[in-house]
């Protein structure tokens, strides 16, 4: 498999997951359960954002500078962590509502660009070789157990 269709995989649960998340937001009653949701998407999306950094980017980074996209593919993932650790700080349930809510919309965006641009980039500056040997290391990292 290649990277960019592991990657591209895990957009889709995602996908999924940001769906729950507006569908169950509204009926959030305490700080504590937006907090807790937040904190899960945070989690799962700093692994995702590390491997994209670690296992994508370093390859295309000549890529990303020539398109003088280097800084600002990076600080989009800066950004949406920012607003995810606003939601920790939150002390009002709506605002940490909205925080949240703005947090996915944000996600969906930056994952529809990786998806446009990023993606077919990748497609075209690298091997096929070398997508699948980052692919085969993706697997190998998502199917180590941490103890």
């Amino acid at each position: 498999m290649k990277i960019t269709e592991a990657l591209f995989a895990e957009h889709l649960v995602f996908h999924h997951m940001f769906d729950h998340i507006e569908a169950v937001a509204p009926q959030l009653r305490t700080l504590g359960e937006v907090k807790t949701l937040a904190a899960l998407m945070e989690a799962l999306l700093r692994n995702h954002s590390d491997t994209e950094d670690e296992l994508f980017i370093g390859p295309l980074e000549h890529c990303f500078e020539q398109l003088g996209q280097r800084d600002a593919f990076l600080e989009e993932h800066r950004e949406l962590d920012g607003t995810l650790r606003s939601v920790r700080d939150a002390t009002r349930l709506e605002s940490a509502r909205e925080l949240l809510l703005a947090a996915v919309s944000y996600s969906r965006q930056h994952f529809d660009r990786e998806e446009r641009i990023v993606f077919p980039l990748a497609e075209g500056a690298l091997k096929d070789e070398t997508l699948v040997a980052l692919g085969q290391t993706w697997m190998e990292q998502r199917t180590h157990v941490a103890v």
